[in-house]
């Protein structure tokens, strides 16, 4: 006889049952700073007659009462006045009584501490503002590993906010910050705690200084999680963390699979991951992607499960003397789990399987399976009871009131409890039973009735006889009329969102209960659960009706009533159709990645009972983050058996996926699985900028200004802009390369440029492909003479007079330190804009305008206020070195900073035009840093750096080189214009 359990196993507690575990010892970290004097580790277990407890360090036996230290409380170990050199070890506790003993799992006791930083003083970090920063903990020796980290800022206790700048990892302590500013200057202290032992230190400070720069870097990831090896049932973080400017955005991905939908999470702007709960389907590839517009870079981590768990596990069993069991347990795990079993706490098998043969007392007692890898060990523990005895129905008698349909079947147990096994006998009133056409005795003692009838009424007696006694028990038999299905439900068709009901009816036994139960597929349909779809009524006692409202497809398949009475039973069944839209298309690929158009494939969905009449296909572009949207394609009308289409009018060097959608008579269904992510090619620009104009400036100066092209239509790498000047009506083109795309402004310095010289401009954008079309030209003038003054352009609205139009407006401005000396500049009055030349730099002017005819001025517009910049540097870069590098492909340019007068724009950066010697055609580079690295050319080539400021770009220092492949040669002669 098996039994589950002790619990269930003996419910008879005065029988007596070996020692359960209730509480069992934990791992234990013990401060060394601690002010307690004494650990308790806990034993306590359930078991008849109660338990007597022994305990043991690494598996050696303590014995109480030879050591002071040691004491027992109840179950429980209490150390007194704990030594790390005598009391540090793994501790078990076996209980035992007169069935056996068990062993606890192990649990280990540590002797936790943290130590104090150094006291030696941390270096200043230095960096760039714009590049990312890392600050070292280096936390002091510890233990337990597990610390939490923050970290603080000029004082205690001001801790900085983790946001998605900044970073602490949890595993190494150093703070993280993306994208330094002005505002990170400061000191900061790493703070250590240990929770194990509730103490707390922090670092010397580390001064953090911020140097002016701004350029953007692209991301960077430098928090990496390592390859990750967990338990089942575990909880666990990844963390990832980049530098960049700008900040990097952080998204997560199961690269072969799914993240887990209810038990992931992710924190801290993207950086850290949490799965909860692991299971082994969460094994593999995890990956981190940090992206801002300079660049991406991703990192992989993979997760392994490997902890053993159980796949098969003992329980404990009372067998009949003298016969065979089997015991056996099976785990699973990374690696294979070590499995052996323990009988009264010793070794007993190192095997996962024990066979016992012809049974006898000695074999009884307390068994423990082991599994065990470097990841962990679980223990199953199981009592197993030999027993031998005369048969006794105490605890499993006949049931003494029997119920058996007419013409039914009739199975009465007989299962007393006895051993060796009896043999087992029936009776009918005084008639002995035997086996016949409508009688069977089974071999485990059970008599069949077969076809019954009424005359089969009566008592039933079961006899029970071994070699150590017998016994019997009796119940009666009473016989009803049948359940009979009187009205069966029908088969139904409908679509999707129709309704539809089915009936059924039974006759059966007045003096019996009926009841009907209806299943979908086998499995009974839960009326509160579902209660939008189903409803159940009952006509009267022997009918019942099942109303279908709202139909789904989930809803479709056999229906079964079932008519059941405490004695029989009976089931019809009926098939439901439901029709209704497509399911989503499979395996959507893409392939033949062109410029502006890709191939799409897939393979069909199911139609739900409707054929397919077409398929859509969508896209989504990951550059401009936008939702879904249809695609053109080619077929434009993709019929209901295609597995493919061509999408068209895409653009160039663009991040795409694609997902297909299919189409019946009946609806839309839903849309695939999205397709990988594919980069269609690049080509070459279509959209040069736009707005161009400029004009103005310093003297001998064409400042040329546009909008700049947006990242979407660049269409491939190495965007830039190439710019073609000239005077008006001049026939040669100067032309200039901008490699930014982002810049705004050029300005073209030539000390032969006559003042106030109408210019043609026209711009083109390229990239790796070549060159696009150029802009419609747009004409500007150059500056006028005038040393630090400056120009503003004023555009006007067209009026209407009474009076004849002399043909001129007035537009009158003046300085507000002098209201008094107003300038005023005569406008054809078909112009609707003029400029106002010699303005003074970093002034406030006020201006109007008033319509003029022959009568006179007309009122004045409203006036507007005007500030005009600061004027650009006066002062040149004076160049301080040029280097060529060992392989001859580039030289070093390198200068000092400028420094603005007071009256002057602050230096945002700095401008290199390169340019072969006699020729305006160059390419323009910018920097905001003293020094450039430029490719060595052969030929006559000019350098010209100028500083350039809100104000415009400031004076220009050149220096000349001469380079062939037998010599290079660097004018000596720096000339400043």
């Amino acid at each position: 006889m098996c039994f589950e359990s002790l619990a269930v196993f003996f419910s008879d507690e005065s029988s007596g049952f070996g020692p359960v575990f209730e509480e069992q010892p934990v791992d234990t970290i013990y401060p060394e700073e601690s002010p307690e004097d004494k650990i308790i580790m806990s034993c306590r277990t359930r078991a008849n007659p109660p338990a007597t407890y022994r305990w043991r360090l690494d598996n050696t036996e303590i014995v109480i009462g030879n050591d002071d230290h040691y004491s027992l409380m109840g179950g429980n170990l209490v150390i007194s006045f704990p030594d790390k050199s005598k009391h540090a070890g793994n501790y078990s506790c076996l209980a035992s009584n007169e069935f056996g003993t068990l062993v606890s799992q192990k649990a280990s006791v540590q002797f936790g501490y943290l130590d104090m930083f150094s006291s030696d003083e941390r270096e200043a970090v230095y960096v760039k503002e714009g590049q990312g920063a890392v600050l070292l903990c280096a936390p002091p020796p510890h233990l337990p590993e597990d610390l939490s980290f923050r970290w603080m800022l000029n004082e205690f206790p001001e801790f900085i906010l983790l946001d998605k700048r900044r970073f602490v990892s949890q595993t190494t302590g150093n703070l993280y910050i993306s994208t330094v500013r002005a505002s990170d200057s400061g000191n900061y202290s790493c703070f250590v705690s240990s929770p194990s032992i509730a103490k707390s230190v922090f670092s010397k400070f580390i001064p953090l200084v911020p140097i002016a720069e701004r350029e953007k870097y692209p991301a960077d990831i430098k928090v990496k999680s390592a390859d990750t090896y967990t338990l089942m049932g575990q909880n666990i973080t990844l963390e990832c963390f980049a530098l960049g400017n700008p900040i990097p955005q952080i998204r997560w991905r199961k690269v072969d699979g799914d993240l887990p939908v209810y038990r992931h999470n992710i924190s801290m702007s993207g950086s850290l991951l949490h799965l909860y709960d692991i299971q082994y389907e969460d094994e593999g590839l995890y990956e981190c992607e940090a992206n801002n517009s300079k660049g991406k870079d991703r990192h992989k981590v993979h997760l392994y499960v490997e902890a053993p768990e159980w796949v098969e596990k003992i329980s404990s069993s009372e067998r009949d003397i003298g016969g065979d069991y089997i015991m056996s347990c099976l785990a699973s795990g990374k690696p294979k789990p070590h499995v052996h079993f323990l009988k009264n706490g010793r070794m007993y098998a190192k095997n996962h399987e024990l066979r016992f043969t012809d049974l006898t007392f000695d074999d009884s007692g307390m068994y423990q399976c082991i599994a065990e890898n470097r990841h962990g060990t679980i223990y199953a523990n199981a009592e197993l009871r030999v027993f031998a005895g005369a048969p006794s129905f105490e605890w499993n008698p006949v049931k003494p009131k029997l119920l058996g349909a007419k013409n039914g079947r009739v199975v009465i147990d007989c299962k007393p409890r006895a051993a060796p096994q009896p043999s087992i006998s029936w009776s009918k009133g005084t008639e002995l039973l035997h086996n016949s056409s409508r009688i069977f005795i089974w071999p485990d003692g059970s008599l069949e009735l077969l076809n019954v009838t009424k005359s089969d009424e009566g008592k039933y007696t079961c006899f029970a006889e071994n070699d150590r006694g017998r016994a019997n028990s009796t119940g009666s038999l009473s016989v009803t009329d049948a359940t009979k299905i009187t009205l069966a439900p029908s088969n139904a068709d409908i679509s999707v969102g129709e309704s539809t009901r089915m009936e059924c009816a039974a006759s059966h036994d007045p003096t019996l209960d009926l009841t009907f139960i209806w299943s979908l597929d086998a499995h009974a349909i839960d009326f509160d659960q579902d209660r939008e779809h189903y409803e159940r009524k009952m006509a009267g006692t022997s009918s019942s009706e099942l109303l279908i409202s709202n139909t789904q497809l989930r809803h479709a398949g056999r229906y079964s009533c079932t008519a059941q009475t405490p004695v029989d039973n009976v089931t019809v069944s009926a098939e439901l159709v439901v029709r209704g839209p497509p399911g989503p298309p499979g395996g959507v690929r893409v392939d033949e990645v062109m410029t502006s158009s890709v191939r799409v494939t897939w393979s069909h969905g199911t139609d739900n009972l409707s054929p397919i009449s077409k398929y859509s296909v969508q896209y989504r572009d990951e550059r401009a983050q936008q939702d879904w949207r249809d695609a053109s394609t080619s077929p434009v009308n993709v019929e209901g058996n295609a597995e493919m289409a061509s999408v068209i009018n895409l653009t160039p060097w663009t991040e795409y996926e694609f997902r297909v959608i299919a189409t019946n008579t009946l609806g839309t269904g839903p849309p695939s699985d999205p397709s990988p992510k594919i980069t269609t090619r690049e080509a070459r620009p279509v959209v040069a900028p736009s707005e161009i104009g400029g004009g103005g400036g310093t003297s001998r100066e064409l400042t040329i200004t546009w909008t700049p092209v947006q990242p979407q239509y660049y269409y491939g790498s190495n965007f830039g802009y190439i710019i073609a000047f000239k005077p008006h009506n001049d026939p040669e083109w100067m032309r200039v390369t901008v490699t930014d795309p982002q810049t705004q402004k050029y300005v073209h310095k030539d000390s032969k440029i006559p003042p106030s010289t109408r210019f043609e401009v026209k711009m083109k954008a390229f990239n790796s492909q070549g060159e696009g079309p150029f802009s419609v030209s747009a004409f500007i003038c150059s500056a006028q003479d005038g040393g630090d003054l400056t120009d503003v352009c004023f555009h006007l609205s067209s009026c209407r007079s009474s009076h004849h139009h002399r043909g001129e407006d007035a537009v009158g401005h003046r300085s507000r330190r002098n209201e008094a000396s107003a300038q005023r500049v005569l406008v054809p009055s078909r112009e609707n804009h003029t400029r106002l030349d010699n303005m003074k730099p970093n002034s406030h002017y006020l201006i109007e305008v008033r319509a003029y005819n022959g009568a006179g001025y007309g009122p004045a517009s409203q006036r507007h206020k005007i500030y005009t910049k600061r004027a650009p540097p006066s002062r040149p870069p004076k160049i301080i070195g040029t280097k060529m590098n060992y392989s001859g492909t580039t030289i070093n340019i390198a200068w000092e900073q400028v420094e603005p007068l007071a009256n002057e724009s602050t230096v945002e950066g700095y401008k290199v035009l390169y340019r072969p010697e006699g020729q305006p055609n160059g390419v323009l580079y910018t920097t905001v840093k003293q020094s450039i690295d430029l490719p060595m050319k052969k030929g006559d080539y000019l350098v010209e750096v100028r500083a350039h400021s809100e104000g415009g770009d400031g004076a220009v220092a050149q220096v000349r080189i001469l380079y062939n492949s037998m010599a290079f040669i660097l004018d000596d002669t720096f000339t400043n214009i």
